[in-house]
């Protein structure tokens, strides 16, 4: 099963979500960290770190010696990531999507694809029985889905798979959302909570992926995010509280299900009710 913890806008308590509900399953779970840009739930989960892999993504090198300039790399490139000018030949390897159209249409084979290094991706675990993978993308690198993509190739059938997925509702985040079983989206009870909320739920609805709310500080704020939720037929499967002994166990970077049982329990009455939304079919309803 593939969970993917998501949120409309940073900031509302996605890798709280994601983490704590790890820890509650504790058993044949594994966290994998897609928030590559900036991850942090090994702040919470404090792997240990076995493995480091550097990951690349493949781009055009080309073989003047072969090339007749002949520009139709070019042509097929939506991205402008090659360009033909006079007899030279211009990569822009930052803006290659990695389609390999360059490639194919090339009548000279003056084409071959190489590696282009994205960033990192870490493997571990969490004793006793959490698996950890999380992405790491390189400083001033722009292009995340390809890490992503990478990070969930590590997905196993046979444990429960949680997705912390990055912010927002761009390129990335549906690249960490396609493939779910459940999205779980986050938010808060706020104007701006509300307004990324329904651009995320909006997301979720062309993928098709069961989904459901958990509200984050949910006594602040007003009730637009659960007249929302009710209109869209969206589940609210969790409340939490804006309260200290949470808020504190976060700036200590201490999961509030290890400290109280109470939430444990929560968490894993959470992870409940998503197996049943999944098993059942639970579909968004326009």
């Amino acid at each position: 099963m593939i969970i993917s913890v998501a949120s409309g806008k940073g900031g509302t308590g996605k890798t709280t979500v994601a983490t704590n509900l790890a820890c509650a399953i504790n058993d044949g779970v594994q966290l994998l960290d897609c928030d590559v840009e900036e991850p942090n739930a090994h702040l919470f989960l404090k792997p240990e770190i076995l493995e480091t892999q550097k990951v690349t993504t493949p781009i055009p090198e080309v073989d003047e010696s072969k090339c007749t300039y002949c520009g139709k790399c070019a042509e097929i490139c939506r991205f402008k990531a090659i360009a033909v000018v006079a007899e030279a030949i211009l990569v822009f390897s930052e803006l290659c999507h990695s389609c390999g159209g360059c490639v194919e249409v090339c009548p000279e084979n003056a084409i071959k694809e190489v590696g282009r290094e994205l960033g990192t991706a870490e493997k571990g675990n969490v004793r006793p029985s959490i698996d950890f993978i999380n992405g790491r993308l390189r400083v001033t690198e722009a292009m995340s889905p390809p890490l992503i993509k990478h990070v969930k190739s590590k997905v196993l059938p046979n444990k429960i798979n949680i997705i912390d997925a990055p912010p927002g509702t761009s390129c990335p985040v549906i690249a960490a959302m396609q493939g779910a079983d459940f999205v779980l989206m986050v938010t808060e009870p706020t104007p701006f909570g509300l307004h990324d909320l329904e651009l995320a739920n909006e997301a979720v609805k062309l993928l098709g992926i069961p989904r459901g709310l958990v509200i984050n500080r949910s006594d602040m704020g007003d009730d637009k995010v659960k007249a929302y939720a009710h209109r869209e037929n969206l589940p609210i499967l969790m409340e939490i509280p804006f309260d200290r002994k949470i808020a504190e166990s976060y700036s200590r970077g201490v999961l509030i299900s290890h400290e109280d049982p109470q939430w444990k329990e929560k968490f894993f009455k959470l992870f409940t009710s998503i197996k049943d939304l999944a098993a059942n079919g639970f579909r968004i309803q326009d």
